[in-house]
């Protein structure tokens, strides 16, 4: 029935390749508490240098870098303006308020992405009965959007509105390189746009484990020590960075198959008439709602049944997500299961 398991459900459940492993093997190491492992220095440089921007701080989740971020931008009594779907608000465990303190101000965004007129609008004016907006976050891509991305002209409008509030912009770039890669648009730019930037090295790059908070030296030297009380710490970090590295060295590009494959499986679904919509599909989140007839818990199952995983993601709704792990000839076994019906039982 099943060549191999398809594993849909994330693209964190990817392995490292065995040149990815080799890379890890070989690393050379140290104590970096210390500050003395040279393969975690490498993939800071590294990935600070391609977003232009002056230092990075090898974190073990994205979680903990957008929630360092948060702590070293706001104090309590502030509040963080992001949309109301982003992953720091609904993913992260309440640590907006648990971490820093802080309140959130939550806008409607269009499949996640906000306006610079929204952002202007949600600051708050100086009250006592306020708290004080200290930072503007955004998310690209966007999840819960279905891997939506921004315009670089909205980011650009944003960013000029957190400028001119003196208001630092924070950029969850849990999936920043498939923004790039679908939108063409270049990492110096973002690295202008944001004081601080997330990136993830565990979702489309194939990395088992880590992410890197950017920004300047002296935002970064001051995130060292929220790390620390974070129990982020690590000691030979560099076999975890070499990881890192040889992702951003070898896996960037490749994330453009991962759109093709969904953008394939988005016609699919789109054919199938237990499907009332699929979300557009701009990078390697393929987010559909199923009609009422067709139960998510027995499409699932029925998936599961022919060696596919998928997830729940609310009513009704479903995600594929698309990897380095998933190839043309699972993509077509996928595509030939939602056809013949098998996924619906008839």
């Amino acid at each position: 029935m099943m060549n191999s398991l398809i594993d849909l459900r994330s693209d964190t459940v990817t392995r490292p390749t065995s040149a990815m492993l080799e890379a890890m093997f070989k690393a050379p190491v140290g104590d970096d508490v210390y500050e003395e492992d040279p393969t975690v220095r490498a993939l800071e440089q590294e990935a600070a240098a391609r977003f232009g921007l002056e230092a990075g701080l090898f974190c073990p989740s994205g979680t903990m870098t957008n929630q360092i971020a948060i702590k070293a931008h706001t104090e309590p009594l502030s509040e963080v303006v992001c949309e109301q779907n982003s992953h720091i608000y609904l993913w992260e465990v309440g640590g907006i308020a648990f971490n820093s303190g802080a309140s959130v101000a939550l806008l409607p965004g269009e499949r996640g992405r906000l306006t610079a007129a929204q952002v202007e609008a949600a600051i708050r004016p100086v009250n006592v009965h306020y708290p004080t907006t200290s930072l503007i976050s955004l998310e690209n891509t966007h999840n819960r959007g279905g891997g939506s991305c921004y315009d670089l002209h909205e980011l650009e409008a944003i960013a000029e509105v957190a400028r001119r509030h003196r208001i630092p912009l924070h950029l969850d770039g849990a999936r920043v390189f498939n923004a790039l890669v679908s939108t063409g648009q270049q990492a110096a730019d973002y690295g202008r746009i944001f004081d601080t930037i997330s990136v993830c090295l565990s979702k489309g790059l194939g990395a088992p484990v880590g992410s890197v908070l950017l920004g300047s030296k002296a935002f970064i030297q001051k995130t060292k020590r929220i790390r620390k009380v974070l129990g982020g710490g690590m000691r030979q970090a560099g076999y975890l960075a070499a990881a890192g590295l040889y992702a951003l060295e070898n896996n960037v590009d490749r994330l453009a198959d991962d759109h093709r494959r969904a953008k394939q499986i988005e016609a699919t679904l789109a054919l199938q008439p237990y499907v009332a919509e699929v979300l557009p599909v701009e990078t390697n989140l393929v987010i559909f709602r199923l009609r009422p007839e067709m139960p998510a818990e027995q499409f699932l199952a029925r998936l599961e049944e022919q060696g596919i995983k998928a997830a729940s993601f609310g009513p009704q709704m479903i995600r594929f997500v698309t990897h380095l792990d998933v190839d043309d000839a699972m993509t077509a076994r996928l595509e030939n299961v939602l056809a013949m019906g098998q996924a619906a039982g008839s």
